[in-house]
């Protein structure tokens, strides 16, 4: 395993002490509060986490255009996209206050996090316009995360802070959701020392199956670190419950026992592209990954992006040292009909389109909610059972 981003060791900001924790708690609740953004709770739930060690809290206003601009803080730490507590309306809280931030997404909004208020700057229209342009590369108000950056207001409180809970990760994904400092510890226990990560919002078909046993053998790793994103994705996403399910079912059925670990984060998905690809290199180097699966399209969404920005930006912006952790860069995989395995298409240059299986998303989809699987060489039986089951319930066919 390598080491953290930014420090010899881990630096995970949740009190582990149950009853410390409890009277930090009961503390809060006579601290002035806020209610933070869903992102923001996800911010603090990865700090918490040990993901985005070294932080210590949110960035202040400074600090993120330096990150938007240059993808390093005003001292020189290197980082991708800015990690912010921003608010519409910090006029109840003061700086050099203690404050308690709420959860929005737990029933009755618990305290999350509490935070020292160091500092509180409004940011201009400008200066907005200027960290969506660097962060997203659009300032698109329909792409997903060009929406959600921009609605939650301009003001940026900054400070550390103290992480008290998990939001609803811990509960509602008790056997998937797992801190960086949790990973490290199984994986030393499995004696894993190279290990690659494969980053994923999506159940896997068998491409992407196929992929990570490709750079588990190119690597000769001594495991694979299947890592979901748990928190809030766009409509039409598949829920985070039912990819988990087949995710658990593909890994059961087709890898080797003890060669993968199937865990996930507490985290909203960007929709950023290139950034969002270093900064998921960012927090599996935390985990001790040695190496990140980043694919065609990593991270985005529509036409934002090139197939390939996610991997050029780690040649062309990142600068060399700034990470230990090495990108596997993979290109479009699928199964080939001449061969009768799946390739990655570079590999394969007398091939045509129709020497492939390929299906869209969206007809994938209608297959399944018509309750036909599709093809054995696209998807594995098992888990086009569980996705059928699911665009069949009345939540699937209103997703």
């Amino acid at each position: 395993m390598i080491k953290p981003h930014g420090s010899d060791k881990l630096n995970p900001l949740y009190v582990m002490d149950a009853a410390k924790r409890a009277q930090l708690i009961k503390e809060a609740a006579s601290l002035p509060s806020v209610v933070v953004s869903s992102a923001a709770a996800a911010n603090a739930v990865m700090l918490g986490s040990g993901y985005f060690n070294p932080l210590t809290g949110y960035m202040n206003l400074a600090d993120s255009l330096s990150v938007a601009e240059k993808m390093q803080t005003k001292e020189g730490l290197f980082w991708p996209v800015p990690v912010v507590n921003v608010l519409k309306d910090a006029s109840s809280i003061k700086v050099g206050q203690k404050i308690a931030l709420l959860d929005p997404n737990m029933p009755g909004n618990p305290v999350v996090a509490t935070q020292e208020v160091t500092g509180i700057d409004e940011a201009t229209d400008d200066q907005m316009k200027m960290m969506t342009d660097k962060i997203f590369r659009t300032q698109d108000p329909a792409h997903p995360g060009v929406a959600a950056f921009n609605s939650v207001g301009k003001f940026f409180v900054s400070g550390p802070i103290t992480v008290l809970s998990y939001s609803y990760f811990e509960k509602d994904f008790p056997e998937t959701f797992r801190t960086a400092y949790q990973i490290r510890e199984e994986m030393s226990k499995l004696g894993w020392n190279k290990v690659v990560a494969f980053q994923t919002r999506n159940p896997m078909h068998r491409a992407h199956e196929e992929l990570c046993r490709m750079a588990y053998n190119d690597l000769k790793a001594d495991g694979i670190l299947i890592h979901m994103l748990l928190g809030t994705l766009k409509k039409g996403d598949i829920p985070a419950d039912v990819r988990d399910d087949c995710i658990r079912k593909m890994v059961e059925l087709y890898f080797p026992a003890n060669t993968v670990l199937v865990t996930g984060y507490g985290f909203d998905m960007l929709y950023a592209g290139p950034r969002e690809a270093v900064l998921h290199a960012v927090f599996r180097q935390n985990t001790g990954c040695t190496h990140l699966i980043v694919g065609r399209d990593h991270a985005g969404v529509g036409d934002y992006y090139g197939g390939f920005d996610a991997q050029t930006i780690f040649h062309d912006e990142v600068p060399k040292g700034a990470l230990d952790i090495e990108i596997y860069e993979a290109d479009h995989t699928a199964w080939s009909k001449k061969l009768n395995k799946v390739v990655m298409m570079r590999d394969v240059p007398d091939h045509t389109k129709d020497d492939f299986v390929l299906l869209s998303g969206t007809k994938v989809r209608a297959m399944l909610a018509e309750g036909i699987a599709p093809p054995a060489e696209f998807s594995r039986p098992e888990v086009a059972k569980i996705l059928m089951n699911y665009y069949q319930s009345e939540e699937g066919k209103n997703s």
